[in-house]
């Protein structure tokens, strides 16, 4: 008895559909598995940071306190303005994109030079305002008190605005001596001394008596809890133990260190991408330029990038709603 044999009509070929599956060149289909995996590693970053976030919930930093900076205007509260700014430019970029993907659809060399160059330009202003941005995050505008426990001690006047330490700290007189090779273990070096020590911060605190201590949990109305005047004594002075300024991956004036980690680690992962889309882009404007694709008779590698650059695009919009909206 003979077995029946199925015809599907690809005996002998390896993709049923041909030499270009979905009607994609192979190029295409590369970078759209690149964009795939990498979707795949963002997710992993923002759910761990959902979950983080949701553990600690009632003692997460609040984003329009943190981002509140615009460029030359010191001293200015404007929270998420720049971040806001910083979105419409990267999302105007990506129309610039498109504009170049449609003429080079068409062979016209000259528009898709200038939509590129626009593209580049709004890449390079998104990159520089993420490295002013995290500036600002590091260095720190108000500095705040750490315990023994890792918690944060902002200080706030009668009216519930931050003060700095800066304006609180009392010069006290004594020799503070950072360790190095000549006055301590040779092959050892010292932590860096803060600007303002604990005990400058305390007699400032004692002396005004306007000051008042805010922790980082979190109310009902989800605003910072703000002790009464002797409660913010009894904590500065039993639970203390010294100042920070600004956020590192191990302190974090703001309030939870996992916060100033995730935000290194996910934006910094981010505008990683964005720099590499910009050199990549680069490359393709110059060699629109001298006229590679014309001579090609196709502008897909404009098209390829494009699809990456919309792809960095997109994940900033989840970045952004996580980080700074949510």
């Amino acid at each position: 008895m003979e077995a029946t044999v199925v015809r599907t009509g690809t005996e002998g070929k390896t993709w049923g559909g041909g030499n270009e599956p979905l009607k994609a060149s192979y190029g295409k289909m590369m970078m759209w598995f690149f964009i795939l995996s990498d979707a795949l590693t963002f997710s992993g970053f923002l759910a761990a940071y959902g979950f983080s976030r949701f553990k600690f919930i009632d003692s997460w930093p609040i984003a329009d306190e943190v981002f509140n900076h615009f460029p030359f205007l010191h001293g200015v509260d404007a929270p998420m303005y720049y971040v806001a700014l910083m979105t419409f430019i990267l999302i105007f970029s990506s129309v610039t994109m498109v504009l170049a993907v449609d003429a080079g659809h068409h062979m016209k060399k000259g528009k898709v030079t200038i939509y590129m160059f626009l593209t580049i330009i709004g890449g390079l202003i998104f990159v520089g305002s993420q490295a002013w941005e995290w500036k600002n995050f590091i260095s720190g505008e108000y500095g705040a008190v750490k315990t023994a426990g890792g918690n944060i001690l902002q200080f706030v006047d009668a009216e519930g605005e931050r003060v700095a330490l800066s304006e609180i700290a009392v010069p006290i007189e004594g020799v503070r001596v950072e360790h190095d090779a000549n006055n301590g273990i040779w092959f050892d070096s010292g932590e860096e001394l803060p600007t303002y020590s604990l005990e400058e911060i305390k007699a400032g605190f004692i002396q005004n008596e306007d000051l008042l201590i805010r922790t980082q949990t979190l109310t009902e109305d989800g605003q910072k809890t703000i002790l009464s005047r002797d409660e913010s004594l009894l904590k500065l002075n039993t639970e203390a133990i010294g100042t920070v300024e600004g956020a590192n991956l191990t302190e974090n004036e703001y309030g939870a260190p996992l916060f100033a980690d995730f935000f290194f680690f996910i934006t910094g992962f981010h505008g990683f991408h964005v720099f590499s889309g910009v050199i990549i882009n680069i490359i393709i404007f110059f060699n629109v330029i001298i006229g590679t694709y014309d001579r090609r008779g196709s502008y897909e590698m404009v098209e390829k990038v494009g699809l990456y650059w919309h792809f960095v695009d997109l994940v900033w919009v989840f970045v952004f709603t996580f980080f700074y909206l949510v």
